[in-house]
């Protein structure tokens, strides 16, 4: 799946989190979430969209700062971000309840990181048919 497919399938799954997603549908998503935070960053920074949320008295750097335009990419696709997740791990015979290990810190994302990069599991499973087309993705 090349990164046209994949954003075109997160979409049309925008709140579906059954089903499975391969590993190139989820990375490529991740890839694009990730560019568009940067081109966000940098027109925050470019326009002076930065919350200043110091307290007063406070020293405040810009490198704590997010932005507006930042925070606005984040709220729109944070949905579509947690049910490809959630597919991802199904792809991998896992229960979607595995993505909550992202509120322990450090360590939980960690497994998951782990989890994501293992390759689908072949053939069907619970969660559904086969996300590679019968290739190991």
């Amino acid at each position: 799946m090349g990164f046209g497919e994949a954003i075109k399938t997160v979409f049309g799954k925008f709140a579906k989190m059954e089903g499975r997603a391969s590993r190139s549908e989820f990375w490529w998503w991740i890839l694009l979430l990730f560019i568009l935070q940067i081109i966000s960053n940098i027109l925050d920074g470019l326009f002076g969209l930065k919350i200043n949320y110091a307290a007063s008295g406070a020293v405040s750097t810009n490198i704590n700062n997010v932005g507006w335009l930042s925070l606005i990419v984040a709220l729109i696709f944070i949905i579509p971000t947690i049910c490809v997740s959630v597919r991802r791990l199904h792809d991998t015979d896992r229960s979607g309840w595995w993505w909550w290990l992202n509120v322990i810190c450090c360590i939980g994302g960690l497994i998951l990181f782990i989890f994501y990069l293992q390759p689908s599991t072949p053939g069907p499973n619970r969660f559904g048919p086969d996300s590679s087309g019968g290739s190991v993705t």
